[in-house]
């Protein structure tokens, strides 16, 4: 009965035009029907035409089309040859093909087959307005394909791509938000996924506008598919996701990216994420896009490089999560420290950080300080899971599985390859006085630390937070310096000196925001 009406209320959606509405609520029911039914049963696959069709509204055809093609598949193997409940799924296919690609030929042949299905099920007068349809469609391809329209060449480009070359619009800042850039490495843990949660309920209230998210970190492709699953399910499918760089790590080598239900290939993802940077750049007014940093500082650092007067032109301020050299009377610059997204790649941070000092370009830093000085109770996890968001269900099972991995790592040597590139300084003793306030815990390194656990750390939703003018001046105590007469600030310089004013109201705050974003994206029907 749930997954029903989270179809009905998506094909209603998608009928007012208003199909990223529709889209989360489609991708719940898919993944409902496949627990209850499995894979190979018709009401799978009559979820998998309502996704379809989702997609297609929103300009995703490439999606449509392969939900579409699995979803003939199955009705061909569970029902009987040219059975009835073929037809609106060949409709539905027929559509997309006559709308999104120059095969008009196949789709002739899609919507004939509906056709010949329909004479041999119906007698003359019953669904009337299905045939009536199937053959006005039939027709007006007849009429393109006289014309020579099949003879274009057919467009391989994903729709961003195609976005990127016909330049996207100019942004209105003041009603759209401010426009940001995400650099993120989703999928190392689940502070970034988190935060693009949190970046949904952000753009819902109109505080920030995401123009572009680029995952770095190898195997940075497979971090583009779990963003680009995770931005649909929170009604976001028009946020361009690009491919940016291995992120410091040598080749051949590939860090882990947890699993999840909604990450999964798709061409829409744009290949080169540099490119997507510098078209979302181009579009923005001057000095008006933020740019936030919350993995390694690679990509930016090479954007920087390549199109230095553009980035000037157009970035308003560059935020890091990561963190900065204490500073004193004698500081005359930021430097960067050895937190884990520098230490990624040092090279690339201490060039971000000095060039923009040189350039004027404004930095904020919010250290693991701030971090361990703003905790969320474990019992938000609980809580946020209450809303039957397939994303907060997935959140909270990683985090059982990525503290206990952590765990693991800090109990191997500093030399230890395992490690990661973890800081040297996060070992045992670290890891107990950061969650426990201890310097150790009865555990060994093979058993799960989870069930000791009352706060985790969100790093990453902490500096999407500052991003945002109302929070940034009102929950954070910043030490800045001025190099050439620009501001640089710096939130949580020491663990005495945290940059947080009020833990637990920020903390409530996030929690708050997170649990809207995904009772919004599920229409509060769940």
């Amino acid at each position: 009965l749930v997954s029903e009406s989270l179809n009905y209320c998506a094909e209603s959606l998608c009928s007012l035009d208003r199909g990223s509405e529709g889209l989360p609520l489609a991708m719940h029911a898919v993944k409902i029907r496949k627990i209850v039914f499995g894979t190979s049963h018709p009401a799978y696959a009559h979820a998998l035409s309502i996704l379809a069709s989702c997609y297609y509204a929103v300009g995703r055809s490439c999606d449509a089309l392969g939900f579409l093609e699995e979803c003939i598949d199955i009705c061909e193997q569970a029902f009987p040859k040219n059975h009835a409940n073929l037809i609106p799924n060949l409709m539905n296919y027929g559509k997309v093909l006559r709308g999104s690609t120059a095969d008009l030929r196949k789709a002739r042949d899609v919507f004939e087959r509906a056709i010949a299905i329909h004479r041999i099920n119906f007698k003359e007068g019953q669904r009337a307005a299905e045939l009536e349809k199937c053959t006005q469609e039939v027709s007006e391809i007849n009429v393109r394909i006289a014309a020579g329209a099949d003879m274009q060449t057919e467009q391989t480009e994903s729709p961003v791509e195609l976005a990127l070359a016909r330049r996207i619009p100019s942004l209105d800042v003041y009603t759209s938000g401010s426009p940001v850039i995400v650099v993120t490495d989703v999928g190392r843990d689940v502070d970034d996924e988190y935060c693009l949660v949190l970046l949904s309920a952000l753009k819902r209230m109109h505080l920030l506008n995401p123009i572009a998210v680029i995952t770095t970190l190898s195997p940075q492709g497979k971090r583009a598919c779990l963003a680009r699953g995770i931005l649909d399910s929170l009604a976001l499918p028009g946020v361009p996701v690009g491919i940016g760089s291995a992120g410091g790590v040598v080749d051949g080598v590939e860090l882990e990216v947890y699993a999840a239900d909604y990450a999964r290939p798709c061409s829409c993802v744009v290949q080169d994420g540099g490119e997507l940077m510098v078209e979302a750049l181009r579009s923005s007014p001057d000095r008006s896009v933020q740019v936030l940093i919350i993995a390694a500082l690679t990509d930016v650092a090479t954007l920087m490089k390549e199109h230095e007067a553009l980035f000037v032109q157009k970035a308003k301020e560059v935020i890091v999560m990561g963190g900065a050299k204490p500073l004193d009377q004698t500081s005359t610059h930021v430097e960067p420290d050895s937190a884990y997204n520098n230490n990624c790649d040092m090279d690339a941070a201490e060039y971000v950080y000095s060039r923009c000092q040189e350039l004027g370009v404004p930095t904020l830093t919010i250290s693991r300080y701030a971090a361990y000085g703003c905790p969320v109770a474990v019992s938000v996890l609980e809580d946020l899971c209450k809303t039957e968001h397939m994303v907060a269900h997935n959140i909270k099972c990683v985090s059982v599985d990525s503290i206990n991995s952590l765990w693991q790592k800090v109990n191997y040597p500093a030399a230890d390859l395992r490690r990661e590139k973890l800081p040297a300084r996060c070992d045992r003793t670290w890891f107990c006085r950061t969650f426990f306030g201890s310097d150790d815990v009865d555990k060994q390194p093979d058993e799960s630390i989870w069930p000791l656990l009352k706060n985790l750390n969100m790093y990453d939703p902490l500096a999407l937070m500052a991003c945002v003018p109302a929070y940034r001046e009102t929950n954070f105590v910043w030490d800045t310096i001025y190099v050439n007469g620009t501001p640089h600030r710096i939130a949580g310089v020491s663990e005495n000196q945290n940059g947080i004013v009020d833990a637990r109201g920020m903390s409530d705050e996030m929690a708050s925001l997170f649990g809207l974003a995904f009772r919004n994206a599920l229409q509060n029907i769940c």
